[in-house]
């Protein structure tokens, strides 16, 4: 467990046992590391008997910063390797007494202005903002799927058989699917990521009750576990906040969008990135020539030469704008699903389970 803050960031992090489980293996793992333009916050909940639950979560979290950490790309590209990273590490300590270990890694790398959020599994990511929490995240688990195709209802998965069965996490497959998607940050904003432990207990309507009390991280993390605890404390019980106190610009890199499409393999999504960074630089480097050659060609080649610097240029802006418009309908999509006060519902709880 690392925690400290930043500059325009302020961190809250607490990891308990809970009250069932107590003389047990804390399974969870949580991390809260600053970095000079943000920092790196994640979650982890290990899976596995002999304390192999307890080894995942810890060796993904360590895997996960060292590798960020000392990576030269673009933030996106890094966070996709470190979670390849990540996953990769736990596969190949999955041997003996540990084969079977896995892990949730829900990680959050901050940049500047904006938020990049990977995740595998059910731990989760909220957002308070404006007195409305949104959930971020999606579980990747047998019963969420279900419900989202459909097939069963909310109340149903609180009560199915399988509803502990997570259907993604490090250390399952070689190849790591996770979603990956970035947020534009604002003062006032707070970030909350948890273990199942606690969304699997506290309703969202008591979590946005004690996030929006405006008491320090610290002190709120605190509430939240113990709010946990009285609710059962069945499960490892795991909470990170991040209080943005200052508005500060977006990088110049494009923000990951979520594809729509669900889980995609981490080499996919590196593949885009890499692609589109590509494409960037080359219209970057259109665009120079194009006016190098305003400067040098005649008088009657000038119009033409403008033209490909304007279509440079909109095709740039245009992508940015594209960018933002669909990062902003995500969190109004996502504020009319998971707004307590709209839904009043409570979500299923979901434990530590392989299929």
């Amino acid at each position: 467990m690392r925690s400290a803050s930043s500059p325009f960031l302020v961190t809250g992090l607490l990891t308990d046992v809970g009250r069932q489980r107590a003389g047990g293996a804390n399974q969870d793992a949580a991390l809260a590391l600053p970095l000079p333009q943000g920092g790196l916050y994640a979650v982890a909940d290990g899976m596995g008997g002999h304390a192999a639950g307890e080894l995942a979560s810890a060796l993904a979290l360590d895997t996960l910063a060292r590798v960020y950490v000392q990576g030269r790309a673009q933030p996106p590209v890094r966070l996709l390797e470190a979670v390849q990273a990540a996953n990769r590490a736990v596969v190949q300590r999955a041997v003996g007494e540990s084969v079977g270990m896995g892990t949730t890694l829900l990680a959050v790398a901050i940049d500047r202005g904006a938020a990049l959020i990977a995740h595998v599994g059910d731990s989760r990511a909220y957002l308070l903002r404006g007195g409305e929490l949104l959930r971020l995240t999606d579980d990747h688990s047998w019963v969420a799927e279900q419900v989202r195709m459909g097939v069963l209802t909310e109340a149903e998965a609180q009560h199915h058989q399988w509803r502990s069965v997570v259907s993604n996490a490090l250390g399952g497959e070689e190849r790591v699917r996770l979603e990956l998607f970035g947020l534009e940050l604002h003062r006032g904003d707070r970030l909350l990521l948890c273990s199942d432990g606690l969304s699997g207990v506290v309703p969202e309507t008591e979590l946005l009750c004690v996030l929006s009390r405006g008491l320090p991280p610290q002190e709120t993390v605190t509430h939240l576990i113990q709010a946990a605890n009285d609710a059962g404390g069945p499960d490892n019980i795991t909470a990170v906040i991040v209080d943005v106190m200052l508005s500060r610009r977006l990088p110049r890199y494009p923000l990951p969008e979520s594809s729509g499409q669900g889980l995609e393999y981490a080499e996919v999504l590196l593949s885009a990135r890499r692609s589109g960074g590509l494409l960037t630089y080359l219209l970057l480097t259109l665009a120079y020539f194009t006016l190098l050659g305003v400067m040098l060609m005649p008088d009657s080649s000038g119009a033409v030469a403008l033209s490909g610097l304007g279509l440079s240029l909109m095709i740039l802006v245009g992508r940015n704008t594209v960018s933002r418009r669909r990062r902003a309908q995500r969190l109004t999509e996502a504020g009319r699903r998971l707004t307590p006060a709209q839904s009043g519902e409570e979500q299923p709880t979901l434990n530590r389970q392989t299929p």
